[in-house]
């Protein structure tokens, strides 16, 4: 198993060793202060906002019928 995982990691390793030089990088690559990801940041960070904000209305509403059904069940076993 110890093998299986070196032989792994050592592609893994070598993977990351095999760029092919599309970019050079230039003494203009270090006075560019352009961050060329910072805006699609923001939609990424909506996104997941409005997937948590959806997933914790959708638990609430689930728990509250619930909660509702287990109160109706109870008073039926109560009357019984």
């Amino acid at each position: 198993m110890k093998k299986f995982l070196t032989i792994l990691f050592l592609c893994f390793s070598l993977a990351s060793l095999a760029q092919d030089g599309a970019y050079e990088i230039t003494d203009d690559s270090y006075k560019d202060q352009t961050v060329e990801m910072a805006d699609k940041i923001y939609v990424v960070v909506a996104v997941i906002m409005i997937l948590f904000v959806g997933l914790s209305v959708y638990t609430i509403s689930v728990d509250k019928k619930i909660s509702k059904l287990e109160k109706e069940v109870f008073k039926e076993k109560a009357n019984s």
